[in-house]
Formats: structure tokens, sequence, C-alpha cells
């Protein structure tokens, strides 16, 4: 029998258990992903393909805490089809038609019906596509039967960003699917949050916006250490410089005054940060070096097969 592909990093923060896991690859436009940056520039630290676009990891956080398993982000899930998945170059299946979400879930011990805690940094699928599944015992040609994947667990997100997705227009539709938010309010399961605080014990939100104006990143802490899951606000090890911001972003100025904010805070602290789409990289912390910001202790991501070598 073929070992499964390991997908799971562990980071100790504290006492905490922090499990930084691979739930699949994307690919973007390189251009759009790093917006007025030049390509002879990004090239050089992330190679393009054929068709333009870069090589993404998609990674959620699984922190063990005592109040039970809480899950940050969730992937993109299981619900679109193969166009939309060659379109965003997504591949994230797993076994047993699961996903890779799951699948690292169950190397970590956990299962979907353990997770007490949903955090969405933002509703763009690629974030909360695994929010919902679709039900293989009712799912048939005539229709789609669409349920909470988590189905003991609480979701977590602004209310702003809740509501800001359910108004999305011409620029913002494209990431903002229905069916990974709304049937979380079907079943009575959101908590809505309204600006920075703690969402647990030791875990704690921060609106970050710029990417989207209620992004939010997720704060760990433990013991005096500290680890901050930074979403989109940092999606790459390549965005650490200041003014290397997606196009994608809606508000770069806003996501230029985020990132000076965090990244000053970070670096004073010796946090940990953990990166959701840089492939190769899970995991290092921020120390100066002269007027430069570097990044140390790194911890490489694990290998998943569907990620470029």
């Amino acid at each position: 029998m073929t070992a499964p592909t390991p997908l799971v990093e562990r980071l100790k923060i504290g006492a905490l258990n922090v499990h930084a896991i691979q739930a699949g690859g994307q690919k973007l436009d390189g251009g759009a992903m790093f917006g007025v940056v030049p390509k002879p520039l990004w090239q050089k630290r992330i190679p393009a393909d054929e068709r333009n676009r870069i090589q993404l990891g998609m990674r959620c956080l699984l922190i063990e805490h005592p109040s039970g398993p809480i899950l940050v982000d969730t992937g993109a899930g299981n619900k679109e089809d193969a166009k939309f998945k060659d379109i965003y170059g997504i591949e994230n299946e797993g076994g047993n038609r699961l996903t890779m979400l799951e699948d690292g879930l169950a190397q970590i011990g956990v299962r979907p019906s353990d997770v007490v805690l949903v955090i969405n940094t933002h509703l763009h699928f690629d974030h909360a596509g695994g929010n919902t599944t679709l039900d293989p015992e009712l799912e048939d040609d005539r229709r789609r039967h669409v349920r909470p994947s988590y189905p003991n667990a609480t979701y977590v997100v602004q209310k702003g960003e809740l509501e800001f997705a359910r108004k999305a227009n011409e620029r913002t539709r494209a990431s903002y699917l229905p069916h990974n938010f709304e049937p979380i309010a079907s079943a009575n399961r959101w908590r809505l949050l309204e600006g920075d605080g703690e969402v647990l014990p030791g875990i704690s939100v921060r609106v970050t916006p710029g990417h989207v104006p209620w992004l939010q990143t997720v704060v760990v802490r433990d013991r005096g250490e500290t680890a901050a899951f930074m979403s989109d606000l940092i999606p790459l090890t390549a965005h650490l410089p200041l003014p290397w911001i997606m196009g994608y972003d809606l508000e770069p100025l806003r996501t230029l005054e985020s990132k000076r904010a965090f990244v000053d805070e970070a670096t004073r602290g010796g946090w940990k940060l953990v990166f959701e789409h840089d492939p190769a990289v899970a995991a290092g912390r921020l120390v100066r070096e002269g007027k430069d910001t570097v990044l140390q202790d790194v911890i490489a991501a694990p290998r998943a097969a569907v990620l470029s070598p």
C-alpha cells in the first residue's frame, strides 16, 4: 500500500499544537498576483507557466485548542466543475471522494465532526469553498444538495465581510460564490464579528483591509509565543516587500498601510508567520537586518503531489 502524501507541518506555539495543512494547489495569473510589479522582477522569485500562471498553495490552519479543534479557512472545497478548476488551476482532490483538506485533517486524527469552530479570513472561494460540501448520498443528476462541511462547528467571519459578499458586483462576484456561505446562514451557524477581538482565549482576529475591506488576520498566542495566519494580506513570501501587492486587491493603498503596521509589529514581536498561498514555504519569522527585513527559521511546506516541483 502506498503511504499517503504528507500534507501537514506542525508548529508549536507555546503549549498549543498548530498544524499547517496543504489543502491543495491553484494557479493564477502572475501579473494579477503581483499588480504593478514588473514581470522581470517577480518571475525571478516564482516562475510562470506557458499560460503566465504561477503555482500557489492553499494552506489552512488547524489549532488544537482546549475548546476543541479550530480550523482557519477551508480551501476550495468539492463543489466546482472541471471548467472552473481549469480556469483557476485548482487541484485539491483527496482519496475516497474527499478533499486534500479532509485528508490532512485525517493525518492529524481530526474528523470534520470534531471541528468546533471554523474561522474564515474572508469568503473568497479559495478560502471558504470548503465551508460547505456536496452530500454524495443526496446528489444526483437533477439536484445538488449542499450542507455545512463541519456539522458541529460554529463559523466565524466579519459581519462586514458577509454583507460585502452578498452585495458582490461585476468586479467581485467571481470570487464570492453564495453556495460557500449561504448554507451556513440557512443552518444558523454564523458568528459574526465586528472588528478586532478575541474569538477564544489565545485566538484573536484583527481586520487588515485592502485585499477586501473586511479581510481578517488570525493571531494565535500562548505562553509568550505568537503566530499569525496572514491570508491574503501577505499571501506569498514574495509579497513581503511592502509595495509588492496583488492586482486582485480592491484597495491596494489600504493593503500597503495594513502590511506596514503588521510587518512592524510581527518583526518587533518575533512572531511566526504562516503563509496561506506560498507553495514552498509554510512559515517563518521576520527579522531586521540593517534596513532590510528577512525571513528566518523557515519551515518548508510539505511537497503535496499536485504542486509543481
